[in-house]
């Protein structure tokens, strides 16, 4: 058997398009492979995002409300259960929770020198002078 493309005639140009209906009809194009590209994509994995700690969270919020020096106390005490929960968990928050123990202990401070002064004037009230 001889090649089945060499029995048709060549393609004709833009002048000799048939108008006649029983032209043969053209070959199908010659097979072409699916397009691959040199290198397979490349795709990031997406990291799942971290839930934040609702404790540090709250450490936080106390830490900068104070509540008069009572939330100092409970912004120290949850910034450090919120580290241990997030060391446990791998949450997220940890610099919230850092952040709601340093102001505990500033909001403790504070509290001392205030009471370190109420007391130092209370006990000699003359000893303010304006």
């Amino acid at each position: 058997m001889g090649d089945p493309v060499a029995t048709y005639p060549p393609y004709p140009t833009h002048s000799q398009y048939p108008t006649h209906p029983t032209y043969p009809p053209y070959p199908p194009p010659p097979y072409q492979p699916p397009y691959q590209p040199a290198f397979p994509p490349y795709y990031q994995p997406m990291a799942t995002p971290s839930r934040t700690n609702g404790l540090a969270i709250a450490s936080l919020v106390l830490g900068i409300v104070w509540f008069w020096w009572l939330g100092s106390i409970l912004a120290v005490v949850l910034g450090y259960v919120a580290l241990g929960q997030i060391e446990r968990r791998n949450e997220g928050g940890r610099g919230l929770a850092i952040a709601g123990i340093v102001l505990g202990f500033v909001g403790i401070a504070t509290g001392i020198l205030v009471g370190i002064l109420i007391a130092a004037l209370h006990g000699n009230p003359s000893s303010l002078q304006l």
